[in-house]
């Protein structure tokens, strides 16, 4: 299956779908085009792996209420909203709700290509912490209950020794816990450990007691 970006584009309008897709194919971006959010939605072409450009105005479902779908589906897609004229209360009501730009109509092909770049940048971008965060959270999946009272421990800030005093254990046996996280966990440094923690939102629990 190919990894290729692909810009989802939704607009009831004709010319304006078949324009902004010719655009897109002539710079060598992958296209698909809706006429309409529901038909977008009732296909779900695992949006994430690209962006969204929509219509803000359109029968039935909009572009308001296609972001708030979207949103309520964790769809993680960047979202370019295209306005009319006088529809910039719209086109902020869309950036609150989570749309990345907005381009109002006419808008010329730079603006547009423009927009898009960013997005699919914007889009390869989440997609790659996601996946750094789902590989932290199967290694951490991977630790005792002991190991993760230690990754913990060293979150929080605390040496060796307060941490092997919290769990009434030995320092020593602390250096060997902390000896098996790192190489679980794949750290190549104390920080590399804590940052990954972090990205995991390994918090010190007992602090929170």
């Amino acid at each position: 299956m190919s990894s290729r970006p692909t810009v989802y584009v939704i607009d009831d309008d004709d010319a304006v779908r078949d324009s902004v897709a010719f655009l897109l194919q002539t710079a060598d971006i992958s296209v698909r085009t809706y006429e309409s959010a529901a038909a977008f939605l009732a296909a779900m072409p695992l949006p994430d792996a690209g962006c969204i450009i929509t219509d803000v105005r359109m029968p039935d479902i909009d572009g308001i209420e296609l972001l708030r779908r979207l949103k309520g589906m964790n769809v993680a897609a960047p979202v370019i909203v295209i306005t009319g004229h006088g529809d910039v209360p719209l086109a902020v009501e869309a950036m609150k709700i989570g749309a990345t730009d907005f381009l109002e109509k006419p808008f010329d092909d730079t603006a547009l290509l423009d927009a898009v770049q960013a997005a699919l940048g914007q889009g390869e971008h989440a997609r790659a912490q996601n996946a750094e965060r789902q590989d932290i959270a199967a290694r951490l999946e991977a630790l005792s209950t002991r190991e993760r009272q230690v990754l913990e421990g060293l979150v929080a800030g605390h040496p060796n020794k307060t941490i092997a005093f919290d769990l009434g254990i030995s320092p020593r046996t602390v250096e060997i816990y902390r000896a098996n996280l790192m190489s679980k966990m794949q750290a190549s440094s104390l920080s590399n450990l804590v940052r990954m923690a972090l990205i995991a939102g390994v918090t010190d629990e007992r602090s929170r007691k």
